[in-house]
């Protein structure tokens, strides 16, 4: 599989606005990216530190997938992503070892990446998403 690097940690909170002092006035990163991904329920707010970004995931509906996350684990490291140059590629090897797939295909994300998870089932309790930028419309 060929992984670049990590793309980003999602962490599940229950309100951006609520956590953002902490990630800029005590860690002194800057959020430079708000928005809401309507068909995922879902707001994320971004921060950059080296090559790594921190997201930060918001539910926007009480029966999206972060707020049955926050309400069975509370707050916290909600997944991994790790940037490729081709998610249908490292979703048909994952596959092809056993793992199992939460997304047959990539499917449009955050920041117009496009994405992919694999089912935390199958790797180590961990859930993992693959990323890639995301073709222009």
């Amino acid at each position: 599989m060929e992984l670049t690097h990590i793309e980003h940690l999602g962490i599940a909170v229950k309100s951006i606005e609520a956590c953002l002092p902490y990630y800029e006035q005590v860690l002194g990163l800057k959020c430079y990216s708000i928005e809401e991904v309507a068909d995922q329920k879902v707001k994320t707010a971004f921060f950059k530190i080296g090559q790594t970004k921190i997201e930060l995931l918001e539910p926007t509906s009480e029966d999206s997938t972060i707020a049955k996350f926050i309400e069975k684990k509370g707050e916290g490291i909600h997944h991994i992503a790790f940037a490729t140059p081709d998610v249908q590629a490292c979703l048909n090897e994952a596959e092809s070892k056993g793992i199992r797939l939460i997304d047959k295909a990539p499917r449009r994300g955050a920041e117009g990446l496009d994405i992919a998870f694999l089912h935390p089932k199958s790797t180590c309790s961990v859930l993992t998403e693959l990323c890639m930028p995301g073709k222009k419309d």
